[in-house]
C-alpha cells in the first residue's frame, strides 16, 4: 500500500482523507490550515480534516504558509510519501513539496478542468447557470490546477440546485474518483493527459457580487446568483434601509413588463412576493434580514409588510 500525505481544509476535502482511511492506505500526516476563530464569539475553531484526523489519532501539521518554509519543507521529506493527496488545501505548494514524492502529488479539483481552474470552481458553475460540472484529479505542477489530467467524472447540476448542494455532491463523487486514482497510480495504470490551453478561471468570491442589480440581470441570472451564493453569503436588495436577503427564488413565465425591474408587484402572506425583473418576474419563496433566521416567504410577510409598488434597490 502507498504511504500518503494529505493536504486539505474544509469538509470536501474530509470525505477525500476518510474514503483513503477506508481504504487502509498509511497515511503519514495531515496538513491542514492553521485553527481559526470563527462565528461571533470569535472561538477557535477546527477544521473539518483536523477534527477527523484527531478522530483517527493521525499525525498533523498545520504550517501558516508553505512557501519558502525550509522547516516544514524538511518534515515533509522526512515522511518519505509516496504519494501528496491534496483537496482544498488552500495553499499553492512550493517545487520544494512537489518533488518530494516518488509518484508526485495529486489535487482533487471541483471541476470539469481545464474550465473553472482556481478556488471557487464550483461556485462560478453555478453562478453561471451551468448544466453540467465534474471533478478533476491531476498532476499537480507550479501552475494552480494546470497539471496534467488522470481522470475525469462529468456531474449534472440541477436547475435549482445550490452551490451548497452541489459542493456535497461533489465531495463524495470526488472521494470516489481520488481513490479510483491512487488504486490506478499504485498498480501503474494512471493516464496522464495534458490540459488544454482553454482554460476558464474561477476566482475567489467576493460579497460585492451580492447584490442583485435590478436594471441589467434578468430572471434566470438573478436566480442563478441567489443559488450560487447559497449558503455562502445570500443574494440581496434593499427596502429602503432594510436588507433583504433571498435564499430561494423561482422565475416566473415571461409576461409583459409592467413596471421598473426591482418593483414588487406582489406581497401578500397568501399568494407571497413577485418582483419585477429586466425581462420578467421572480417569485421569493425564502428570505431573511439581518438579526433574523431564514423564513419562508409567507411566514415572513406575515411579520413583516412590503408596499406593492416600492423599487427596490
Amino acid at each position: 500500500m502507498l504511504n500518503i500525505v494529505f493536504m486539505g481544509t474544509p469538509d470536501f476535502a474530509k470525505e477525500s482523507l476518510e474514503m483513503i482511511y477506508n481504504a487502509k492506505y498509511n497515511i503519514l500526516g495531515v496538513v491542514t490550515n492553521p485553527d481559526r476563530p470563527n462565528g461571533r464569539g470569535m472561538k477557535t475553531v477546527f477544521s473539518p480534516v483536523k477534527e477527523f484526523a484527531i478522530e483517527k489519532e493521525l499525525k498533523i501539521f498545520q504550517p501558516e504558509k508553505v512557501k519558502n518554509n525550509l522547516e516544514f519543507v524538511e518534515k515533509i521529506k522526512e515522511l518519505n510519501p509516496d504519494i501528496i493527496c491534496v483537496v482544498a488545501y488552500g495553499k499553492i505548494l512550493p517545487k520544494e513539496i512537489l518533488d518530494i514524492p516518488q509518484y508526485g502529488c495529486i489535487n482533487l479539483h471541483g471541476s470539469k478542468l481545464p474550465k473553472y481552474r482556481g478556488a471557487a470552481p464550483i461556485q462560478w458553475a453555478v453562478l453561471n447557470g451551468e448544466k453540467e460540472t465534474g471533478v478533476t484529479t491531476i498532476y499537480m505542477n507550479e501552475e494552480m490546477d494546470a497539471g496534467d489530467i488522470i481522470l475525469t467524472k462529468d456531474v449534472e447540476i440541477g436547475e435549482d440546485e445550490t452551490t451548497g448542494e452541489l459542493w456535497n455532491k461533489l465531495s463524495k463523487i470526488g472521494a470516489e474518483l481520488l481513490l479510483e486514482t491512487i488504486n490506478k497510480i499504485e498498480d501503474g495504470t494512471a493516464p496522464r493527459v495534458k490540459q488544454s490551453d482553454k482554460c476558464t478561471f474561477a476566482p475567489m468570491l467576493s460579497k460585492q457580487i451580492s447584490k442583485i442589480n435590478w436594471k441589467t440581470t434578468t430572471s434566470q441570472q438573478i436566480k442563478n446568483l441567489v443559488r450560487g451564493l447559497n449558503p455562502i453569503f445570500g443574494a440581496y436588495t434593499m427596502y429602503g434601509e432594510k436588507k433583504l436577503k433571498f435564499w430561494k427564488v423561482n422565475v416566473l413565465k415571461p409576461e409583459h413588463i409592467q413596471e421598473l425591474p426591482g418593483t414588487i408587484l406582489v406581497a401578500d402572506d397568501k399568494k407571497g412576493l413577485t418582483i419585477q425583473t429586466l425581462d420578467g418576474a421572480i417569485e421569493v419563496l425564502e428570505i431573511q434580514t439581518d438579526n433574523s433566521k431564514r423564513m419562508n416567504i409567507c411566514d415572513f410577510l406575515r411579520g413583516n409588510k412590503l408596499q406593492v409598488g416600492t423599487i427596490l434597490n
